[in-house]
C-alpha cells in the first residue's frame, strides 16, 4: 500500500506547450518593388502605376502622359500594370531617352508645349530642366526687346492681361497705409513735440484757402 502524506498534494505536471511552426517567409508585392525610382531626373515612388508616375515630371500632363505610357509599352512591351518599381534599370533608361525625344514619335503637335520654336521653327516638347531653361530664354529675350511682355515681367506684373486691381498686389496692405496717414493727421496733444510737428504740415494741407474773401471784405 502507498500512504500519502497528510495535507500534501502531489505536483501537478505543466502542460506542453507546443511551438508554432515557423511560416515559411512570403515575397509580398510591395517587398519585390524599389521604394524609390528615378526617371527622367526625378525621384518618385516605386508602387506608382508607370502612368501616375510620369504625371510627377515637370512638362508633362494628363494627355501626354497616356500618350507617353502607350509609347513606353509598346517600345519595351511591358503590361498595362506595370508599376515603377518594377522596372530595371535598362528599361528606366529606355524611358528617359523615349521622355526627351516625344516629338520623333508621331505625335499630334497640339500636344507638345513648344510649337515652332524660336531658333529652329520646330515643334518640339521639352521637360524636367530643359523646360526651364527654354522658359527663361524666353522671357530674358522679350526684356531685351522691351516688348510689352518684357515690360511686365520686368516690373513683376501679370502678363496675359489678368486684373491687378484686388490681387497681385505688392508691398503694405491699403488699410496699415490708411492707418499710418490717419496717425499722421492726428491733433497734437499738450506735451509731445513729435506730434506737433507731424500735425502742422498736415493742417497746411487739409485747409483749403477760402474764395472770394477779400471781396466780400470791400463790399461791405
Amino acid at each position: 500500500m502507498i500512504f500519502m502524506a497528510v495535507g500534501k498534494t502531489p505536483p501537478k505536471k505543466k502542460p506542453e506547450v507546443k511551438k508554432k511552426e515557423e511560416a515559411p517567409e512570403q515575397k509580398t508585392e510591395k517587398a519585390t518593388k524599389r521604394g524609390i525610382v528615378r526617371i527622367a531626373g526625378k525621384d518618385m515612388k516605386g508602387t506608382l502605376p508607370l502612368k501616375r508616375g510620369l504625371l510627377r515630371i515637370k512638362g508633362i500632363g494628363h494627355t501626354m502622359a497616356v500618350a507617353a505610357t502607350k509609347i513606353v509599352k509598346e517600345q519595351l512591351g511591358l503590361d498595362d500594370n506595370v508599376c515603377v518599381g518594377d522596372l530595371t534599370d535598362e528599361q528606366i533608361e529606355k524611358i528617359d531617352n523615349i521622355l526627351y525625344s516625344l516629338d520623333k514619335y508621331g505625335l499630334p503637335s497640339h500636344l507638345f508645349n513648344r510649337n515652332k520654336d524660336y531658333t529652329t521653327g520646330e515643334n518640339k516638347h521639352f521637360i524636367m530642366n530643359d523646360l526651364i531653361f527654354v522658359t527663361s530664354q524666353d522671357i530674358e529675350r522679350e526684356k531685351k526687346i522691351y516688348s510689352w511682355r518684357g515690360y511686365r515681367h520686368a516690373y513683376g506684373q501679370k502678363v496675359r492681361g489678368q486684373r491687378t486691381r484686388n490681387t497681385g498686389r505688392k508691398g503694405m496692405a491699403v488699410g496699415v497705409l490708411r492707418k499710418s496717414i490717419l496717425a499722421a493727421q492726428a491733433p497734437a496733444k499738450p506735451g509731445e513735440k513729435g506730434a506737433a510737428a507731424k500735425a502742422a504740415p498736415a493742417a497746411k494741407t487739409t485747409q483749403a484757402p477760402a474764395s472770394g474773401g477779400g471781396a466780400a471784405e470791400k463790399k461791405k
